[in-house]
């Protein structure tokens, strides 16, 4: 930051918006779909909802640091700034296992994607040639990896609208419930509370778009107004889709008897729905999905290391480097395509449980972080809407969270515990065993200057 060298503001609203949404992925909720319609009996959309509204408290308490701190390190600057360095950096290391897996999850859907077509392709290949596409595209100004992300968020609309028109189509021609409008989706003989809200414990991950956009507010001219508005937006459309398409397939396969693999029905219920010539077209909608999902998280993470780089937590030459023409953390860039590149020797299920620990870390951690400055910190606590701002809707976003940690599966915790352990032990090499404070970097003094 001596050289003068920032992130350069050029992000608008619906850019965020659709980097948010990209990083939602909506095409996953086909993955998921069979998943959950055999856990809830048949409630997904149900299930969506609940999610929905757990997660727009927390989504409030994003927009509300953002106000306080309108810079791109997400929880681990929120953590930072506002109760202790020390479990800052704890809380940034640990949610590097979301951003970092993230990216490579979306590695690992591509390989399953287009190995199931071509099955007689090496699986790396298709991991490759997404990691080296997605690192590319990012090296450039955030616009360029914004517009290609755009493109590729319409594209998996254009799908999406497509797979609901014949869905009504075959809703209509007897298909399913027979109805276009029906409860049932929602609500129906068999309707058990307990695993409908088991289910939104799943999907609560398909909501971390808006926790992502965060780390973009130092690219974004008047940051404490459009960010916020970003994250409510994402969370909110994300939510929308999810309830709408996920309505319209439950309502076409009532149940998981239809499917030869529940748990990776997509491809099923592209072929039920529209034959093979849609199925083609909806893969094609699959790959634009993960593409997009790699891009925006690839992105995120990239700022995130920036961060903690500019705050010398980490390295700062290598992670506090940012190209003097492309205004791009490009070095993280790199890192981050080449922590990709293991997917090759993971699985789908242990990347994805590591992404579920850092996500609740945040989340948790983000909550809290409400009460603490505006509440403890700033008193503002004497009317009752600030008291409903600052204490209540955080403390019902905390006890959502709550309940997605008492779901967490169990090798996502002892996994993501020990992943926070090495962190806690670079800790305490950094701050010489706490006898120093952690390094900080001062965001106001370096915009003025």
């Amino acid at each position: 930051m001596e050289n003068g060298i920032h992130l350069k503001r050029s992000l608008g609203l619906w850019s965020i918006v659709m980097l948010g949404i990209g990083y939602m992925s909506p095409m996953a909720l086909f993955d998921t779909f069979g998943i959950v319609s055999e856990e809830t009996a048949g409630h997904v959309p149900t299930s969506y909802l609940l999610a929905l509204i757990a997660m727009l408290f927390t989504a409030i308490s994003y927009g509300k640091m953002v106000k306080a701190y309108p810079m791109a390190g997400s929880a681990y600057t929120y953590t930072q700034k506002t109760i202790n360095g020390n479990l800052g950096f704890l809380v940034g290391w640990s949610a590097l296992l979301d951003y970092l897996f993230l990216p490579m999850v979306a590695a690992l859907l591509t390989k399953i994607y287009f190995s199931a077509v071509f099955p007689g392709v090496p699986t790396w290949v298709w991991i490759v040639g997404f990691v080296i596409i997605t690192t590319l595209i990012n090296i450039f100004s955030i616009n360029v990896t914004a517009n290609f992300n755009t493109f590729l968020v319409i594209f998996q609309m254009l799908v999406i609208v497509t797979f609901l028109i014949l869905c009504i189509k075959g809703l209509l021609s007897g298909e399913g419930t027979g109805k276009v409008l029906s409860p049932e989706p929602f609500f129906k003989t068999g309707f058990d509370f307990s695993s409908v809200i088991s289910g939104a414990t799943v999907l609560c991950f398909s909501f971390l778009g808006f926790d992502a956009v965060t780390t973009l507010s130092e690219e974004t001219p008047n940051a404490i107004k459009t960010i916020p508005r970003a994250i409510l937006l994402t969370a909110f459309i994300g939510g929308i889709v999810f309830i709408v398409v996920s309505y319209f397939i439950q309502s076409y396969f009532p149940d998981v008897t239809r499917f030869k693999n529940p748990e990776g029905a997509s491809p099923e219920i592209a072929l039920y729905v529209g034959g093979k010539l849609f199925q083609s077209f909806f893969i094609a909608g699959t790959f634009t999905s993960t593409l997009a999902t790699g891009l925006a998280s690839q992105a995120s993470v990239s700022r995130l290391l920036y961060v903690m780089g500019r705050d010398q937590m980490l390295p700062k030459k290598v992670f506090g480097y940012i190209h003097p023409k492309w205004r791009t953390p490009v070095i993280n860039v790199f890192l981050v395509g080449g922590i990709q590149l293991t997917a090759i020797f993971f699985d789908l299920e242990t990347a994805s449980s590591l992404i579920n620990f850092g996500a609740l870390i945040s989340f948790t951690l983000v909550n809290i972080c409400v009460i603490w400055h505006y509440a403890y910190y700033k008193k503002q606590y004497k009317s009752v809407k600030e008291v409903i701002n600052f204490i209540i809707l955080p403390v019902i976003g905390a006890a959502c969270i709550i309940v997605l940690w008492l779901n967490l599966n169990m090798d996502a915790l002892v996994l993501g515990i020990s992943w926070a352990i090495v962190g806690f032990i670079y800790l305490l090499y950094l701050t010489k065993m706490f006898r120093t404070a952690p390094p900080q970097f001062n965001f106001n003094e370096a915009e003025a200057g």
